[in-house]
């Protein structure tokens, strides 16, 4: 099975550096082998973690430590699209 990783806004352009646009989010998936977080996901994909500000798992919203599994939906979103629920949500890294 795989994990459905959607990549959105700036960080398009380290995945496809050839894509003109960055308004439509890219989706890759990606098989479980070697990944258990998403700070393993983010490795995959040479982003760092400092280049994002919101992780999502399942619509929830998390952290780099959370743990992903098989059919899961990952959304990561770059600095620049960042989002207020810091201070309304709390982050699941477990």
């Amino acid at each position: 099975m795989t994990i459905k990783v959607k990549i959105f806004g700036d960080l398009i352009k380290k995945i496809d550096p050839k894509r003109n646009s960055i308004a439509i989010p890219i989706t890759k998936e990606m098989e479980k082998d070697d990944i258990n977080t998403i700070s393993d996901i983010l490795k995959a994909l040479s982003i760092e973690e400092d280049e994002t500000s919101h992780l999502f798992v399942n619509s929830s919203y998390s952290g780099f430590n959370k743990t992903v599994k098989d059919g899961d939906r990952v959304g990561i979103f770059p600095k620049r699209m960042s989002l207020l629920y810091k201070w309304y949500f709390r982050r699941d890294n477990e």
